[in-house]
């Protein structure tokens, strides 16, 4: 049974965990191990998971399988003072995709999205990712591409995908 959490600033490590799982195997044939090493920092140290919880307003949900931390999705809500939700992260432990869990987050934060009068949800995904079949198949569409670069030469090549709610 899976049960979905709203994450707190001391499941940092939680978050950390989970990423430093999922990261490697998700990305090792799409970016350099120097630009997983970069991103990692920049994304998932203390500080910056600090900063993004209590500064921009990042919401994090935490997926559990029997007490087991097996996923998180971030998620903000009223992106860019919009009724919009902006997912900026999702991932599970390689051992639990296929398995419905990734359904359940987006299931709940569109949830938490309607309730909040936000219709659509957003995000960003490498070009190269598997993930983006997964994102189709639940709904999402691609609506435009962007390169963001993001410091030490290293860019992000990315889909922007939105998916309407009812």
């Amino acid at each position: 049974m899976i049960k979905i959490i709203a994450a707190q600033l001391e499941d940092i490590p939680v978050v950390q965990s989970i990423a430093a799982a999922a990261w490697p195997i998700a990305f090792s044939d799409i970016l350099s191990a120097e630009q997983i090493t970069y991103m990692m920092e920049m994304m998932y140290s203390t500080a910056a998971l600090k900063e993004q919880i209590t500064t921009n307003n990042h919401l994090f949900l935490i997926a559990k399988e029997d007490d087991k931390n097996v996923g998180y999705l971030s998620f903000e809500l009223n992106y860019k003072k919009q009724q919009k939700t902006k997912i900026h992260k999702i991932y599970l432990l390689p051992d639990t995709q296929g398995r419905g869990i990734g359904r359940q987050l987006f299931d709940e934060v569109s949830r938490i999205a309607l309730l909040n009068s936000n219709h659509t949800l957003s995000l960003n995904v490498n070009r190269d990712n598997m993930a983006v079949n997964f994102y189709k198949k639940i709904g999402f569409e691609i609506v435009g591409q962007e390169d963001i670069s993001i410091g030490n030469g290293f860019l992000m090549e990315d889909y922007i995908m939105e998916c309407q709610l009812d």
